[in-house]
């Protein structure tokens, strides 16, 4: 089988495709055709040594994929042949996948493999965020920045099913025509969107921000909280970890909350199958539609890696086997 393989920690340009094994599931794994994988961050910061975790090389990247069960335990609810999406945490971009039978989901009829792979990472992310952490309750204002990537369309998406006001931030216009295809109920630049905040909201500021990106907006993000607000910090694509004076927050009434969903959910079994049961009836109805950016062949798997790498992704870039 192919897969793709980090054998030095020198980022996209030193990804390879090799020919390997196939894989052999032990008893209780599910093995999976893989028919398309996502391209997430963690993949990137894997190649260059990174992340918090660090396997020993080489290792075979990707973390989420949909695709066709090949076997399965006999007392697993999956069978040959299912069509499924799967949180494979590493492994994932090679032609055949293991999973742990609780990080298996099944994949509705009409959801295309393409956008099967967008779900587990950033639907799940989203809603945990959102939801679990954030609190979120309908009505309410949501900020969302990076809103044109997999995160951020993903997180637009949540806010606006469950009955939220969605506003994206963006860089550039042609990343606002990407937040609003995802549903976006407004849509702003990132180098003034404390200014536009006052503006949309008449000085009250949002409920809830949505941080995948970090860097130098943390700060303005505080200021555009109302009271009561909550600031999700995701991530740090910006590559800058900020820091924030816990004053502030005790003088605004503001809480800045983690989250940190692949940690807190596959430490808890059964916690996947209830965010999946949840997010069925939106992608039923439409209301979850993963917005799909650039698709390459697993051959290119460093050039998809690249494009995230540059910040020019928008929606979600996938893999196709």
């Amino acid at each position: 089988m192919r897969a793709v393989l980090v054998e030095r920690l020198d980022g996209p340009d030193a990804v390879v495709v090799r020919d390997v094994p196939d894989l052999e599931p032990s008893p209780t794994e599910i093995l999976i055709d893989v028919k398309a994988a996502g391209v997430s961050f963690p993949d990137l910061l894997l190649s260059s040594g990174l992340y918090q975790v660090k396997p020993p090389l080489p290792f075979t990247l990707g973390t989420e994929v949909s695709g066709v069960v090949r076997r399965a335990p006999a007392d697993s609810q999956f069978s040959p042949g299912d069509h499924v999406v799967a949180f494979t945490g590493l492994g994932g971009f090679a032609d055949l996948a293991l999973a742990d039978p609780e990080a298996v989901l099944p994949l509705p009829g009409g959801v295309s493999f393409s956008a099967g792979a967008a779900l587990p990472m950033n639907y799940l992310t989203a809603h945990f965020a959102l939801m679990r952490r954030g609190r979120l309750k309908h009505g309410e204002t949501v900020l969302v920045h990076g809103a044109a990537g997999g995160v951020g369309t993903a997180s637009v998406q949540i806010a606006r099913a469950y009955g939220a006001r969605a506003v994206a931030v963006v860089s550039t216009a042609a990343k606002g025509d990407v937040a609003r295809r995802a549903g976006a109920d407004e849509v702003v630049l990132a180098d003034r969107f404390l200014d536009s905040v006052h503006e949309l909201t008449d000085g009250a500021g949002v409920d809830v921000i949505l941080d995948p990106v970090g860097g130098a907006r943390f700060a303005d993000s505080l200021r555009a909280l109302a009271p009561e607000g909550r600031l999700l910090v995701v991530g740090f694509t910006a590559g800058e970890i900020p820091t924030v004076r816990v004053n502030r927050l005790l003088l605004a009434n503001i809480s800045v909350v983690g989250v940190a969903w692949g940690a807190f959910a596959l430490g808890r079994p059964g916690f996947l199958q209830h965010q999946w049961q949840e997010l069925l009836p939106f992608l039923h109805s439409g209301a979850i539609d993963p917005v799909l950016g650039s698709s390459y062949p697993v051959e290119e798997a460093g050039l998809a890696l690249r494009e995230l790498a540059e910040r020019r992704a928008t929606g979600k870039l996938t893999l196709n086997f």
